[in-house]
C-alpha cells in the first residue's frame, strides 16, 4: 500500500470558507455527474472530498474525461497507491482484494477528486495503466506493482522499484510475512553478501498490558 495526504486543500493562498466549498464541491459533482454518467459506479462526498468509484473496464476512458472535459480539467496526477483489501477492518471481504486510489488535481479550476477502480481479478490483479494520460503515474504503478503485484497493463517499464531485484513475493500483501522469506547478510568466507532463509523466529510483538485491581478507580 502506499500512503498519501488527503486533506482538502482547494486553494495555496487563502483558505475556502464552508458554503464557498459547499458550493465549489456542488459543482465540481455536477460537472462529473454530467461528463461522466453512469460510469459513476459508486459515489462518495465526505469531508469536504470527493470520490468515485468506476469499473476497471471505463477506468482508462473515464480517467481520460477528466483530463480533457473542458468542465474539469484535472491536469495532474499527484497520487496513486495500490490497496489490498483482503483484511479490511479485520473483517470478511467477499469483494474483489485489490484496488488502485488515484488522486487528481485541477490547477486551472483549482478542484481536486480521487478517483478508485478495483481489479477484477485477485489471482492476476490487472489495469489500464495511466502513464499515457499522466507521465507522474509511472513510478507510482511501480511501487504498486513492486509492493502488490498489481498489474498496469500498457506500462512502457514495469518493474521493482523499491525491493532488490532478485526479491520474491509483495511485501504490501496481507498475507506477505512480516519477517519476510530470505534474508541477506556479509559472507567473510565467500567475501559477498549472500541471501539465506530468514532466521528470525515469529514472535508475539504486542505488549502484555497488566493492571491493577480497581486501576484508576473502576470497578
Amino acid at each position: 500500500m502506499a500512503f498519501c495526504s488527503c486533506r482538502p486543500r482547494f486553494g495555496a493562498k487563502t483558505r475556502l470558507r464552508e458554503p464557498e466549498m459547499t458550493q465549489r464541491l456542488d459543482k465540481l459533482q455536477a460537472a462529473l455527474e454530467t461528463a461522466l454518467g453512469d460510469k459513476i459506479k459508486a459515489f462518495k462526498r465526505e469531508l469536504g472530498e470527493i470520490t468515485l468509484t468506476v469499473t476497471a473496464a471505463d477506468y482508462l476512458a473515464v480517467a481520460r474525461t477528466l483530463r480533457d472535459d473542458a468542465s474539469l480539467k484535472f491536469e495532474q496526477l499527484i497520487d496513486l497507491c495500490g490497496i489490498d483489501y483482503s483484511s479490511w477492518k479485520d473483517r470478511p471481504w467477499d469483494s474483489p482484494r485489490y484496488c488502485a486510489v488515484s488522486h487528481l488535481l485541477s490547477v486551472s479550476l483549482n478542484w481536486r477528486v480521487r478517483l478508485s477502480v478495483f481489479a477484477p481479478d485477485d489471482d492476476l490483479p490487472v489495469l489500464d495503466s495511466l502513464t499515457g494520460l499522466w507521465s507522474s503515474a509511472n513510478w507510482f504503478e511501480r511501487e504498486a506493482f513492486d509492493m502488490l503485484g498489481m498489474i498496469f497493463d500498457g506500462h512502457v517499464d514495469l518493474r521493482r522499484i523499491l525491493t532488490d531485484y532478485g526479491f520474491i513475493g509483495h511485501p504490501m500483501r496481507k498475507d506477505f510475512p512480516v519477517s519476510g522469506h530470505v534474508e541477506m547478510r556479509y559472507d567473510a568466507e565467500k567475501k559477498r553478501v549472500i541471501y539465506q532463509p530468514v532466521s528470525i523466529e515469529p514472535r508475539e510483538i504486542t505488549p502484555r498490558i497488566i493492571r491493577e485491581d480497581h486501576y484508576g478507580g473502576l470497578h
